[in-house]
């Protein structure tokens, strides 16, 4: 019956979350309803499972609007027509093709329009009329023109309730950039499109129930079921035993080249991250991650593996990461386990000038159809909320600056702006635009429009509507091809040295490295992080002077306590105490100097929630982890975080343990386990800081140029200038000629220095 509802990824104009939309419905008692967001698939997956959840047959469709004059309404009969309506929005958001005045004849796939626009015209068989109910009496005269059984009730669905169409008048002056006393109604949506029981509809048309019975007859020929096989790209081969025969050779090959003596322990661990690979079939995302890996390798870009993937040996071992997980106890379950409810990913790093490439052959490798960039949507916020509303309402920007300025000075504030405060409030949080997500990139099996829409972003090049959650809720696999300077650095400066001293550092030689004197002289001397990156911001400097650290496990803990979770809950004043006097070491249990011998007794890790959990409570390491994600802010109430916790309690008093002890782990526990660094990330960020300051030690001139060549870091240009001068290197002023009667600046880069 409800044949177009919109959530608020009909961005400014609905205001609707998605869960709510759907409670409406089953509250109400409907059996069927149909998601038609404007020109927009975002939240299809999320509708999915909710209706599944409330008993509810899902229907997917789009309202094609071009601009903002209404077209017609798509509903797709199945999974391929819901294909079909995502090619034809992608004509009109990235192709740039205009909408068809009537649809198309598309597979699977019914329109619905509003009855005026046809009059006239001959209905098609997949083609309806769509009735309002203020277009009741109007149509009554037209009604012999349409078949009876091809005109539908059309009942929108955008708002809560009548309140919510204040909501809608702002989010639409927003869109259009107008200011409320020039907005006309027609650019809105009209103030009765709420949700009404079934009694109340049938009431409505209770003059023609026909329009009633076929609608909900058009709504039960379409449903959306989801595939069995997940939609990421399933094998790097030809199959599943191809891929496992050619990780296995590759992490096998890959082990003899990262240990040259072998031990048991190597080959017992590559063992058990295999077969949970396997089991989980995670066998071509890995492979993908390695060719992507190789691809950039033989082009000469050098790029970094961060985060939770560098807890896995066999990601080590195919040279996705420089983390040595053995070395430093990392446990691979951080990364992959059974019971973790999203797909893990990749973070890879690469410089900044060398990114673009790399996208540029996933596309080309695996299919322009079958990648897709994901999307991030931005959301209302307080002062933006402030500023569009100011402007809604005709304030000058002086007002607006000043009301956001100075919140509370109510006094000089503009008269509107209590108004302004008490009607923003219903847009925070809302989405307002879609927008590009830092280096989410996803492969698909078969082509993205079976699961969503793309759009083209002003730089130029198509996203698609989802988000990394709705990417994962789809089951896909997310690859993060990221971008930073500090890559940029290090890739010139290895450059330099080659081409100003003939020698080819590896880089990648982490033994050499960290056992350099000269770079950890160099961590510990004032300026000396200046150009190196993550370690040369103020805070980090500062935490440097007190805790001066002479080892790479060392460096790790540092950037690990400088996270805020570990900084508020007090643990990092401990650490530096504990780093300076070791008779303030302290346990509040004998186990703790065992599991936390690497930093003093004091949780730093996530990793070390899991290790805490899982001596003093029995857990396995795939419910420690689960702990340890369900303790970030956004899951703290959920009954599953409860449930764990009453079970380390009672595990631990089973155990013997006293309960003063288990208080006060779980509380340490909860102050920063939301906050802090997974290891694997600061064992890779730091690994970063001692390739930089290695290279600045020995190649202080080349390690500046390189970091001026890339546009510097933390600071203003000016300090690496003064920093590469300081360092013995002659910097000239820029060159200039004559051209066309003007002085420009001869952009060039500077790759030539001298001492």
């Amino acid at each position: 019956m409800y044949l177009n509802c919109h959530t608020y990824f009909s961005l400014r104009y609905g205001v609707l979350g998605v869960r709510k939309l759907v409670q409406l419905a089953s509250d109400l008692r409907q059996s069927c309803l149909a998601l038609t967001d404007i020109n927009n698939t975002s939240c299809a997956i999320e509708f999915v499972n909710c209706c599944k959840e409330y008993g509810i047959n899902p229907v997917l469709g789009i309202e094609f609007r071009d601009k903002q004059d209404f077209r017609y309404i798509g509903l797709a009969h199945d999974r391929s027509g819901f294909a079909q309506l995502n090619l034809l929005l992608n004509r009109y958001l990235v192709e740039g093709q205009a909408l068809p005045p009537r649809a198309p004849v598309l597979p699977g796939v019914s329109f619905v329009y509003d009855y005026r626009q046809i009059l006239g015209s001959r209905l098609d068989l997949h083609e309806y009329a769509g009735v309002r109910p203020n277009q009741i009496n109007h149509w009554y005269r037209w009604q012999h023109h349409f078949p009876a059984d091809r005109t539908v009730a059309w009942m929108p669905v955008t708002l809560d309730t009548k309140r919510d169409w204040s909501t809608h008048q702002l989010l639409r002056c927003i869109a259009l950039g107008t200011i409320h006393s020039k907005l006309s109604k027609d650019q809105c949506c009209q103030p009765d499109e709420y949700m009404l029981s079934v009694s109340e509809v049938n009431n409505i048309y209770r003059a023609y129930p026909l329009l009633v019975s076929n609608g909900r007859r058009l709504l039960t020929q379409c449903t959306f079921e989801q595939a069995d096989a997940l939609p990421n790209k399933q094998h790097y081969l030809d199959n599943s035993d191809h891929d496992q025969e050619l990780l296995t050779h590759l992490s096998l090959e890959g082990l003899r080249q990262r240990y040259p003596v072998l031990e048991p322990l190597h080959s017992a661990r590559l063992e058990e991250e295999l077969e949970m690979i396997f089991q989980l079939r995670f066998e071509a995302y890995f492979l993908i991650t390695w060719d992507i890996v190789q691809y950039a390798r033989k082009a000469g870009y050098r790029h970094v593996g961060r985060g939770s993937g560098a807890n896995s040996l066999v990601a080590y071992c195919l040279q996705i990461t420089d983390v040595d997980p053995i070395a430093l106890n990392l446990y691979f379950e951080r990364f992959i386990n059974p019971h973790r409810p999203v797909p893990p990913d990749f973070d890879l790093d690469f410089s900044w000038d060398e990114r673009d490439d790399v996208i540029q052959y996933i596309q080309q490798r695996y299919g322009h159809d079958r990648v897709g960039l994901l999307g991030s949507y931005q959301t209302f916020k307080g002062k933006s909320v402030v500023r569009e509303v100011g402007k809604v309402f005709g304030l000058s920007r002086k007002d607006i600056d000043w009301i956001v300025s100075q919140p509370r000075a109510s006094s000089r504030h503009h008269p509107l702006a209590e108004t302004i405060f008490r009607e923003g409030k219903c847009l925070l949080g809302l989405p307002s635009h879609l927008s590009i997500h830092s280096g989410g990139i996803v492969i698909a099996e078969s082509g993205l429009h079976n699961l969503t829409s793309s759009q083209m972003m002003p730089k130029g090049f198509a996203i698609i509507q989802i988000d990394m959650h709705h990417a994962a809720d789809w089951g896909l696999h997310k690859f993060d091809i990221l971008s930073q300077r500090g890559t940029g650095h290090i890739k010139e400066a290895v450059e330099l040295v080659e081409q100003h001293h003939g020698t080819r550092i590896d880089i990648s030689n982490m033994p050499m490295i960290t056992t350099d004197k000269a770079t950890f002289q160099l961590l510990t001397s004032p300026g000396g992080c200046i150009g190196c990156f993550y370690i040369e911001s103020p805070a980090m400097r500062g935490l440097l002077a007190k805790v001066p650290c002479s080892s790479y496990q060392d460096l790790v803990a540092v950037s690990s306590i400088i996270r805020p979770g570990v900084s508020k809950s007090g643990m990092m004043q401990k650490y530096i105490e504990r780093f300076h006097d070791s008779s303030k070491i302290t346990h509040i249990h004998p186990k703790l100097a065992e599991l936390l011998e690497d930093t003093f007794g004091i949780m730093v890790y996530q990793e070390d929630v899991m290790k805490v959990v899982r001596h003093f409570a029995g857990f396995s390491l795939y419910e420690a982890d689960l702990l340890r994600r369900l303790m970030t802010g956004k899951h703290k109430t959920s009954e599953s975080l409860q449930h764990l916790k009453d079970r380390f309690f009672t595990n631990c008093a089973k155990s013997g343990q006293s309960e003063r002890v288990v208080t006060e782990l779980w509380r340490q526990i909860e102050s920063f386990s939301g906050y802090a660094f997974c290891k694997a990330h600061s064992a890779t960020y730091a690994a970063e800081s001692l390739q930089s300051l290695f290279l600045k030690a020995h190649y202080p001139i080349e390690f500046m140029v390189a970091v001026i060549n890339n546009e510097g870091g933390f600071y203003p240009m000016g300090v690496y200038i003064r920093e590469l001068i300081r360092l013995g290197g002659i910097v000239e002023a820029p060159a200039s000629h004559e051209a066309h009667g003007t002085q420009e600046l001869c952009k060039a880069k500077c790759t030539w220095v001298s001492k």
